[in-house]
């Protein structure tokens, strides 16, 4: 996880998720299983290639720096040691044919005896792609380690996964978020209430990345950050006004329905597809038949479907809300 570091020597203008950003496993927190496998390794110096497997912004990629910081040292990336490449941006062939394969064939100096490649978002390489890795692990494993990051394991080929010792990370528990909101926000000086606590938590739902970064956009407008500043920045309904905007339609009151939609979309400026999430999570609470959610569930997908092939996004949300009605009234004649 991005752990919250004391009396660092960082660039205050610099994005907080790399401020604070740990340095060393001991900085880790909330992937407990994870830590302890890799203090294994670093007490035998026995290192086999990895596969980092999770959702995004629970810590992989910070782990694997924490990892080989503690492994080479602190200049553990300028002498060579350690290279990260992001397959999101360079996803080809031509990448494992000339990036990873230059840098995996050379020979490590140090005692350690081998260097770290970290493969960051490798769910992203073409197939192609991964069948060249596959190779160069294969050439190279006396002289490279690899450390592959997917937020999607099962899009990594199974000739790559069998070489992996797989670590499987989670979402980090709301417990340890609110600690490290709590941490930043006595550090940057700022004052942030419960409420807004509340809704940073609900909204990174497990991915400290986004927490992080909510907190600093929120940082920009006040100094004073309340549950109103995080919805603005965020650009996301509160719960609150998505189950009135759900229970009007429930109530057969359509236009009304229809007006707070709008105010939704174009007062408060809340992307349509944010909205469909947050509909989504409030509309099994309805009182409606259980039937009748399942249906809805079901048309909410295909209304996102839809949406991302090109539809107007009012026209959409309202037949979903007129459909609520219908079931709501067709619930009450029975």
């Amino acid at each position: 996880m991005l752990g919250i570091l004391s009396g660092m020597d960082v660039n205050e203008s610099m994005p907080w998720v790399e401020k604070y950003r740990p340095k060393t496993l001991d900085e880790v927190i909330d992937q407990e299983e994870v830590v302890k496998s890799l203090r294994t390794v670093l007490r035998t110096k026995v290192m086999p290639h990895m596969l980092f497997a999770g959702p995004p912004g629970v810590g992989k990629t910070a782990t694997a720096h924490a990892f080989a910081r503690d492994l080479f040292g602190p200049e553990y990336i300028d002498v060579g040691l350690f290279m990260e490449i992001n397959a999101s941006d360079e996803r080809g062939i031509d990448t494992i044919r000339e990036k990873v394969k230059n840098f995996a064939r050379t020979i490590p100096l140090g005692g350690v005896g081998f260097k770290i490649l970290l493969l960051d978002e490798s769910d992203q390489l073409t197939d192609e792609a991964q069948h060249a890795f596959r190779r160069v692990m294969e050439q190279f494993s006396s002289t490279c380690r690899f450390i592959l990051a997917a937020n999607y394991s099962s899009r990594i080929i199974e000739p790559i996964q069998s070489r992996c010792t797989v670590f499987r990370f989670r979402p980090i528990d709301e417990r340890h978020v609110v600690e490290a909101l709590k941490r930043i926000s006595a550090r940057e000086n700022l004052s942030i209430n419960e409420g807004a606590t509340n809704a940073i938590v609900n909204l990174s739902e497990g991915d400290l990345r986004r927490a992080i970064n909510l907190l600093q956009v929120s940082a920009t407008l006040s100094s004073k950050i309340d549950e109103e500043v995080v919805y603005r920045v965020a650009g996301v309904a509160r719960a609150a006004d998505v189950r009135r905007l759900l229970e009007l339609a429930v109530a057969g009151r359509l236009v009304e329905a229809r007006d707070a939609l709008r105010n939704v979309l174009y007062v408060n400026g809340v992307s349509e597809r944010e909205l469909l999430v947050q509909i989504y999570r409030e509309v099994f609470y309805l009182s409606i038949p259980e039937e009748k959610k399942l249906k809805a569930v079901s048309l909410l997908g295909e209304i996102d479907y839809r949406i991302s092939q090109g539809a107007t996004p009012e026209v959409q949300l309202v037949t979903f809300l007129s459909h609520l009605a219908s079931y709501a009234s067709e619930g009450k004649g029975r």
